[in-house]
């Protein structure tokens, strides 16, 4: 089996998911990005494709290795972005070959379900807590809101305040027993979001995502 081609597609509004065809017909999908960044993650998955035209996709470890060492310069996120999308691509034909899933041949799946939670946005403490009661009623036991809007390396506690009611409204909304995870897009310093995580542990959040 070998590679014969990879096609990158840009989905809007930030995503870029890619192809990889082989000689057999097998095909393998895979997801590079890097979010605001998906062009340049598939400029760079173009410029390893040469490399890969003509290789036998099942040699997986091996050509993830090239690839990572290869160049004079190794690591960052859209080198590593690129070579994720590649990998998952590659375990996709692999798994295809062989009639068997990824997870079996990662040593077998480790769960039969797995819990999922609602997107409820979080701008403003009112209609995020309705989202919050509505998701609990369709069935959801978790649901996931932005945490606060982009702070300054060291802001006021106004802000902090604003941060912490609106979670408040969502746990009140919700009860004790249904899981919160917030995220804060990347949208805190390490000074504020020390300060952030400590004030939100009062209202024992499922997770916290990218402070």
């Amino acid at each position: 089996m070998k590679i014969t081609k990879l096609t990158t597609f840009i989905v809007p509004p930030r995503w870029c998911f890619l192809k990889v065809e082989t000689d057999e017909g097998v095909v393998g999908w895979g997801e590079p990005v890097v979010e605001g960044r998906a062009h340049t993650v598939a400029a760079a998955v173009e410029e390893l494709s040469d490399y890969l035209i003509g290789k036998d996709p099942r040699n997986i470890e091996d050509i993830w290795t090239v690839l990572y060492r290869g160049g004079f310069y190794r690591g960052g996120a859209i080198h590593m972005s690129a070579l994720a999308g590649i990998d998952q691509a590659l375990w996709d034909i692999k798994g295809k070959a062989l009639g068997v899933s990824v997870s079996d041949l990662l040593g077998g799946q480790v769960r039969d379900k797995i819990r999922v939670y609602s997107w409820i946005g979080g701008d403003r403490p009112a209609d995020t807590a309705r989202a919050a009661k509505e998701a609990v009623e369709r069935g959801f036991t978790a649901v996931k809101m932005n945490g606060t809007e982009e702070l300054q390396f060291l802001d006021t506690f106004d802000k902090v305040d604003l941060a912490l009611a609106n979670v408040a409204a969502v746990r009140d909304a919700v009860g004790p027993n249904v899981g919160i995870g917030v995220d804060f897009h990347g949208r805190v310093h390490k000074p504020m979001a020390k300060v952030l995580m400590k004030e939100l542990d009062a209202y024992k959040l499922m997770f916290i995502e990218e402070p």
